[in-house]
């Protein structure tokens, strides 16, 4: 009886550890890179899933495109019995075919085969759209992390400046007043460091919504923002890429292939389908020959054909809406055509002057904005300049740097457009 007590007291003190225990929510051995979140998202987000699910219907209707028509069975019986001629009756029993003509199956499964092509390509350009939209939010979450930092740089400065005044009031250099100028500082900087939280969050949530994380997963990111060199190529061997690479152009031009089958299966069905059939009967009938009756039983098999006469209807209001069709189709292609070439455009204008801004940055302005603000430093701990001045120049240094972290996005987020643009690296692989 003691052992079991004990034993329910050591489960009721293990279940009590438990409980008051914190639970990990997520564990994730290893910060997650770009090209994992990419990957996380290709696999998981659910409208890409349900996309691929619907690959199925098209699928089916490929096998419904290439389906021979059914035979049809035809029975038949007749009975002169309610006219007085109960022993005369008729039995026929028949079977009958549909032929297709004008090479209809074909046709028609190639139109089911081409729109099938133009789905996996709609797909894949989703799946880059979707990229894009993951490498971006991983940008802002970076640039989220980094203000974060330099926020919280901008509170360990202000702390250190708090107590260089406050060294300096009880030494009597200078008044009351400079040391709150400070403390209004310090206070401003931990109110900016609340608000970056703040915006940090909805950045990752952002993100781990892309790729498609369970509640209360919060992996850690690994990336940076990289110097990551202006591709060599120029924007004219950039717009052939692109214009070869492109999924929304091989779909665009999937469907103007589908649109040539459908005039082509149009005109086939023009062409009227043939019905043959072969029938089987029996025919009873009795005679009377002065006092004699006899019954009579004959039997024949025939053979019956079938096709619709294209008097009033040879298919040329389909034919006239598949052609329709074409002419639309060809019509959006071409636009897309330019529309890419116009993003290519685009994209690496703004990657060209996204590089300036941050190597002008990097090379010219950093490296002496940091300089000064130690000499300013420096001055107001030797008595040299005023608190004012520390202030303006922290002010410069953090806004500059701030900006300079801007740049290093905008350099970031160009560079992941042209790419997305491209639909391929930068080295020119195929995405």
């Amino acid at each position: 009886m003691a052992t079991t007590a004990f034993r329910g007291a050591r489960l009721a003190v293990a279940v009590a550890l438990s409980l008051l225990s914190p639970v990990p929510v997520f564990a994730e051995p290893h910060p997650v890179s770009p090209q994992q979140a990419v990957a996380a998202a290709l696999n998981s987000n659910p409208e890409l899933v349900s996309l691929r699910k619907e690959a199925g219907v098209l699928d089916a209707a490929a096998v419904r495109a290439g389906v021979i028509p059914n035979p049809t069975l035809e029975l038949e019986a007749a009975t002169g019995a309610l006219t007085g001629s109960s022993d005369d009756n008729n039995l026929s029993l028949g079977i009958s075919q549909e032929f297709l003509l004008g090479d209809k199956r074909n046709k028609r499964r190639a139109v089911a085969e081409r729109d099938q092509a133009a789905f996996r390509w709609l797909l894949a350009d989703r799946e880059r759209l979707l990229a894009e939209q993951v490498q971006g939010a991983y940008c802002d979450v970076l640039l989220a992390q980094e203000r974060l930092g330099l926020a919280r740089r901008a509170i360990e400065l202000n702390r250190q400046l708090l107590q260089v005044a406050e060294d300096r009031l009880a030494a009597g250099d200078i008044p009351e007043l400079e040391m709150y100028l400070v403390k209004v500082e310090l206070t401003r900087s931990e109110g900016s460091l609340i608000a970056l939280q703040r915006g940090l969050l909805d950045s990752r949530a952002k993100l781990f919504t892309l790729m498609a994380l369970a509640p209360g997963e919060s992996p850690a990111l690994s990336g940076a923002f990289e110097a990551k060199d202006v591709p060599a190529k120029g924007v004219v061997d950039l717009k052939q890429v692109a214009l070869q690479n492109r999924p929304d152009l091989k779909a665009l031009q999937a469907t103007l292939g589908k649109s040539d089958a459908e005039v082509a299966l149009a005109e086939a069905e023009g062409i009227p389908n043939l019905t043959a059939g072969v029938a089987v009967s029996r025919d009873a009938s009795s005679m009377e020959i002065g006092s004699v009756e006899g019954r009579e039983t004959a039997y024949t098999i025939g053979l019956k054909l079938s096709m619709p006469i294209p008097v009033f209807d040879s298919n040329k209001a389909g034919q006239q809406e598949a052609r329709a069709k074409r002419s639309s189709a060809e019509v959006r292609l071409q636009g897309a055509v330019a529309n890419v070439e116009r993003e290519v455009e685009t994209a690496h204008a703004s990657l060209v002057n996204a590089e300036k801004v941050r190597v002008l940055y990097r090379s010219n302005i950093l490296g002496q904005l940091d300089e000064n603000l130690k000499l300013t430093q420096e001055a107001y701990r030797l008595g040299e300049v005023g608190i004012v001045a520390v202030i303006e120049e922290q002010k410069k240094y953090f806004e500059v740097s701030d900006n300079y972290l801007a740049a290093l996005h905008a350099r970031e987020m160009a560079f992941n457009r042209l790419q997305s643009a491209v639909a391929a690296d930068i080295n020119g692989g195929a995405q």
